[in-house]
């Protein structure tokens, strides 16, 4: 197996003795440029001292810090090792750790996060949030792109987003709006203010985009941080949407955590140009608007079929306007989940990242997502 193990904790304990089940434990430990590259920032103890309490856990049999970098950092020690299995837990899956496992003859093994009896479920994420930082993730679920004035243009129309609880901590250019939360960390470093969610999203919003700003992030980032549950907004040649919708109904949000699953891919490469090719016309961004409307009004009657329909169009509309969302590899990862899901998109920009799963059933070694609810009294 191979993670971080940062603030070793009794989930990571229980984790070593499931795993050990199989036989002798060997255990990968990420380095901590690393974790940096992956999540952002610095671990709380150094590969060193991590690599000290991963050996003391009677249940490894041995540790070591991965010679490589990136999600995939023990390449080289898992060949040369060459074990029965690779054991990972269901936020530590992914499609390429699958893939290297098949051509090795590894079985990969994806265990569940479960406690040992009588202790309280433990993740590094809850751990590090409970004095730290507890700023929602988002996830976009239709229309994604028409927050842009070069797009909303061609045909005004709603972005619809999903505010995540930071159950995970999802890595960096992942599509997960990593670098308007790390801005908001600049304002509120540990959690958001007692405030309206949408003012708070339009100060998010003007503290990331300088006057100026050739660039400009898409206001979906910071209102997906910002305003709770499920929110559309409505654009039309503007930056700043000029309507918005919420929903907080329990059944609802309930009905998207057991259907909506996540699957780890890898970080968005470097230097990707989505704008360099694309085809924004009035056709494709007018089947974007179509596909969020419908979308809309499939959840709010947890019409199964009929959003995942909607989902999948205005993934379609988002590729056809931006061809680099996609490239071969992810979509031979999407074929892969073809017999399991119903509809699937990339989070945010594409090109790597999550990848979004709409299911009737759970997807095995997807992650589930954890919606933000409305806090009482705003």
């Amino acid at each position: 197996m191979s993670g971080c193990y940062d603030l070793l904790h009794s989930g990571h304990v229980a984790f070593f003795k499931e795993a050990s089940q199989f036989g002798d434990l060997y255990v990968g430990i990420g380095s901590d440029q690393t974790i940096e590259e992956l999540k952002g920032r610095h671990t709380i103890n150094s590969e060193q001292e991590r690599l000290y309490m991963v050996k003391s856990v009677r249940h490894v049999t041995d540790a070591f810090i991965n010679s490589g970098s990136g999600i995939m950092d023990f390449a080289r020690e898992l060949t040369e090792i060459n074990p029965d299995y690779f054991v990972v837990n269901e936020d530590g899956y992914s499609p390429a750790k699958k893939k290297m496992c098949d051509e090795l003859g590894i079985e990969l093994k994806v265990l569940e996060r479960i406690p040992d009896a009588g202790l309280p479920a433990r993740s590094t994420t809850a751990i590090r949030s409970s004095d730290n930082c507890t700023l929602p993730y988002r996830i976009d679920l239709a229309g994604t792109w028409i927050d842009q004035p070069y797009v909303s243009k061609y045909h005004p129309g709603w972005a619809i987003t999903l505010s995540l609880e930071p159950v995970i901590e999802y890595n960096e250019r992942c599509g997960m709006s990593t670098s308007t939360r790390n801005a908001a960390k600049k304002i509120w470093p540990y959690t958001l203010p007692i405030e309206k969610p949408e003012r708070l999203a339009e100060i998010l919003f003007k503290f990331e985009n300088d006057p100026g700003s050739e660039i400009i992030s898409g206001a979906q980032d910071a209102i997906g941080i910002c305003m709770p549950g499920l929110v559309r907004h409505y654009y039309d040649n503007a930056y700043w949407p000029k309507q918005f919708e919420s929903v907080n109904d329990e059944d609802i949000l309930s009905w998207l955590e057991d259907h909506l699953y996540m699957v780890l891919l890898w970080p968005r490469p470097y230097g990707l140009d989505l704008l360099k090719e694309t085809s924004i016309n009035t056709e494709n961004v007018e089947s974007l608007a179509n596909a969020s409307d419908r979308a809309w009004k499939a959840i709010q009657q947890k019409s199964l079929n009929e959003f995942a329909a909607a989902f999948l169009d205005s993934f379609h509309a988002q590729t056809r306007m931006f061809p680099a969302m996609v490239n071969n590899e992810v979509n031979q990862v999407i074929d892969s989940y073809r017999s399991q899901a119903l509809a699937w998109k990339l989070a945010g920009a594409g090109g790597g990242g999550y990848l979004i799963l709409l299911a009737e059933k759970p997807v095995k070694g997807a992650m589930k997502i954890k919606v933000r609810r409305k806090e009482t009294g705003i």
